[in-house]
């Protein structure tokens, strides 16, 4: 039996487990605590504690209602049941309905284990090992204490007719998660975020930080936690995935703005490898006069030898700050890659040892210390943020990854969990190690902040965890293997780890290992690399692909991957990837406009169609397509049409794309303005030079020139392409494009609303303002074959009739 023994601040039940305690955070989150034990543990405060949760002053609008054999937690947006025989908790709606609940049994068990953590020698012997993310050093000689008793745990539920999406992102391609399972860690290709959602309104968030397992087959429908000190988990709820998004937000805290550059086409490769390169690349650009919003500098831009070292090799970059202004004058800034790894005793090396800020194996730093990740950023300031470097790519921070290196064969799901698991207990402990990556960005960031306001953060992490987003990172899933399998899979990872909560997210455009090798993730399909048409077809339909993610990004190794590694203007592969490319610089009114809701009004770029659509049943079953923001359905192709590996040609496939438009609006394609009533199947149209688009009626879509970066041209007329078929309403957001001004209020956000019955649009008073802003701005808007073109002065309203 469980009595209640406490109400206020939170309610406290004593039961056969223990303790179990429902503290209200606000209207639409609850948080739920067990422990064995007879008391919680307090909440720490400590610098290298995992602040998880931001939010946890407890809400006074609740009400506890007991009656016969329950007692039930009440707030505005949901409320939580405790059947006092069995402590089983039923999450409840405002209206009574079942969200979601345990088995009548209880759901909730907790299992003692002990933790145990290795004391290394400082001197004892190092294994080098050598793999495809560079050398990795294993230490040896250490000594296995206990640390302390904690608890395996377990959350059990009975899910409804719904579907689940969350849990960040991953390798298998799962959409809906429902009838699926998965192992949860930090792995190269695998970014582990505790929490999904669900499309009847409700979600969790489980503050662990270890190993985690997530089954809802025929073993049952569970949540498992290798080690917590005590079960501690978070209940979201809202009538729309909307409302639960900003409650988690409101949980874990704002993700920032990234600088406007970020959002446009962004060129990598492994690796650019001098800094006249660099150079050569971006002007080669801009004589195409092909769009390039940044550029980025893959490992080993250190002194060969010094593996990690965050400084510049003299002999290929001899004058970083002579680089910086001459890729500045070209309008691209530059991204650089650092490693939480060294070798090779560089100076950055020799500093962590000489302070104690290194792991066991001497080689990775320790990111939970503050002291380790002050001195880290003081290094990447020093060595190369000094220069006038923009953004950083955090590469590895899982920061292990056992099975990447030795294996021929991929080992088995829970082979991996288990060495991957156990690699980073050696050095990490096991109940905090999946948040390595949430250290790692927060040194960054903190560090960054502290030095300037001027230059926004941006991190591209290979990792990410609950809250990590309010470090400005960009998760990347990894160094995957280029095939067509793979491309489809990356589409509801993408979406997942969105639901996640976890707003940024991309890939590799191309795939990062485009041939085959001996190593299990060396598992691209093509042997002749770029030569390959195959891989042309591949690498230009993934680019339209990555035209409608948060970030743009072309990456990879085996073949080079700028626009004229594909041919020449003129050529199929050439101006498809052209075309895609300037259609995303001038979808950046329109990103940038998406990115302003992420920050100030919790919203998302990417959304699966079952949270979209929670009312119709086919979007549940449709993995491959899904909404860029509120209007745009992607639907990218992940089938080969013109050639099968090495080059050979393909016969007979038709160039379309079965398309699912969901029900309840009207469709447009995007290319031909054709309207479509929702709820049916299209076969649309898929030459190589068109992914199937479509807009939403009532959509309105801001477009601004194909400028060769954001901000080559100052406040350029914008287009504003309306769909009607039913009211709708956008709002367009601005701002300088860089620095933090917008924190204190320094931006503009101008609601657009189109009234359908009336066919005006109005163009609402501009609130707000920023250093800069324009007086006057043009518009050009396009209704159909219709179009007008209007000014509006000083930001006041104006209506355009049609």
């Amino acid at each position: 039996m469980y009595q209640v023994i406490q109400k206020d601040p939170a309610l406290v039940l004593q039961g056969p487990q223990g303790l179990l305690r429902l503290y209200p955070v606000n209207e639409n989150a609850v948080r739920v605590t067990q422990t064995g034990r007879d008391h919680f543990l307090p909440q720490p405060e400590t610098e290298n504690h995992t602040p998880v949760v931001l939010d946890k002053s407890p809400c006074p609008c609740y009400q506890v209602v007991e009656e016969a054999g329950a007692v039930t937690l009440k707030l505005k947006a949901c409320s939580i049941r405790v059947d006092l025989a069995t402590g089983a908790l039923t999450y409840l709606a405002p209206t009574g309905e079942v969200l979601v609940r345990e088995p009548r049994t209880g759901g909730r068990h907790l299992v003692e284990t002990q933790v145990t953590r290795n004391i290394f020698s400082q001197d004892g012997e190092l294994v080098e090992r050598h793999t495809a993310d560079g050398v990795k050093i294993t230490g040896g000689d250490y000594e296995t204490v206990e640390d302390r008793m904690a608890y395996h745990a377990k959350v059990e539920f009975v899910f409804g007719d719904e579907g689940l999406y969350g849990f960040g992102s991953h390798e298998e391609g799962y959409g809906n998660l429902r009838g699926k399972s998965r192992q949860l860690y930090q792995q190269n290709m695998k970014a582990c975020v505790p929490s999904f959602v669900s499309t009847k309104g409700y979600g969790f968030l489980f503050d662990c930080r270890s190993l985690m397992t997530f089954q809802d087959d025929g073993y049952g429908s569970y949540v498992w936690m290798d080690i917590v000190d005590e079960l501690d988990y978070y209940f979201l709820a809202a009538p729309e995935y909307a409302g639960v998004l900003a409650a988690y937000r409101k949980l874990t805290g704002t993700a920032p703005l990234l600088p406007k550059w970020a959002y446009g086409y962004g060129q990598s490769k492994e690796y650019y490898k001098s800094a006249q390169e660099l150079i050569d690349t971006v002007e080669e650009y801009r004589r195409r006069d092909i769009p390039l919003s940044f550029i980025i500098q893959d490992w080993q831009s250190w002194e060969p030898g010094k593996w990690g070292q965050k400084s510049f090799d003299a002999a290929r970059y001899p004058d970083p700050d002579a680089m910086m202004e001459r890729l500045h004058q070209l309008g691209a800034p530059l991204m650089v890659s650092i490693w939480p790894n060294m070798n090779g005793m560089g100076d950055n090396q020799r500093e962590m040892l000489e302070e104690g800020h290194m792991l066991g194996n001497r080689s990775t730093y320790n990111a939970f210390s503050k002291k380790a990740r002050d001195l880290y950023w003081k290094q990447a300031k020093e060595g190369i943020f000094q220069h006038g470097v923009d953004a950083w790519w955090c590469d590895c921070t899982e920061p292990f990854e056992a099975d990447w290196g030795g294996f021929a064969l991929r080992p088995e799901p829970h082979e991996r969990a288990m060495i991957n698991t156990q690699a980073a207990k050696k050095y990490l402990d096991g109940g905090e190690w999946t948040a390595y990556s949430f250290h790692h960005s927060r040194g960054i960031y903190e560090g960054q902040r502290a030095t300037t306001g001027e230059k926004r953060v941006v991190n591209l992490t290979r990792s990410s965890f609950a809250g990590q987003h309010r470090y400005a990172t960009v998760t990347w899933s990894g160094d995957i293997g280029s095939s067509w399998e793979t491309l489809r899979r990356q589409v509801p990872e993408g979406l997942n780890f969105s639901a996640s909560g976890e707003p940024y997210w991309t890939f590799d455009i191309g795939g990062f290992f485009v041939a085959p090798g001996q190593d299990w993730f060396r598992c691209g399909d093509y042997p002749q690399r770029g030569e390959d048409l195959g891989y042309r077809e591949l690498y230009t339909r993934w680019l339209e692909l990555g035209t409608f993610m948060p970030m743009m990004r072309s990456h990879g190794t085996d073949t080079p991957r700028e626009i004229w590694r594909f041919g020449e203007e003129g050529t199929p592969f050439y101006d498809a990837i052209a075309k895609f490319i300037r259609l995303r610089a001038s979808l950046v009114p329109y990103i940038y406009s998406l990115a302003g809701n992420v920050t100030l009004h919790s919203g998302t770029f990417l959304t699966p169609l079952g949270l979209a659509f929670p009312n119709d049943p086919a979007c549940l079953q449709e993995d491959g397509q899904f909404l860029f923001g509120p209007g745009l359905l992607v639907c990218p192709v992940t089938q080969p049409m013109y050639y099968d590996v090495d080059s050979q040609p393909l016969e007979g496939v038709a160039k379309t794309r079965t398309v699912y438009l969901p029900a309840g609006c009207g469709w447009y394609d995007f290319w031909t303005g054709a309207f479509y009533q929702g709820g049916r199947t299209v076969e649309a149209d898929a030459p190589l030079d068109k992914l199937p688009l479509f807009v939403k009626a009532g959509t309105i879509l801001p477009l601004g020139p194909a400028s060769q970066y954001p901000g080559a041209e100052p406040h350029p007329a914008l287009t504003l392409r309306v769909y009607p078929g039913q009211d709708g309403s956008f709002t367009l957001y601005d701002d300088e494009g860089d620095s933090y001004r917008y924190e204190q209020g320094a931006y503009t956000e101008t609601p657009l609303t189109w009234d359908d019955s009336a066919r005006v649009l109005t163009i609402g008073a501009r609130q707000g303002s920023y250093p800069g802003m324009p007086q006057s701005q043009t518009y050009r808007v396009v209704l159909g074959d219709q179009e007008q073109v209007v000014t509006v002065e000083n930001g006041q309203e104006l209506q355009v009739s049609f």
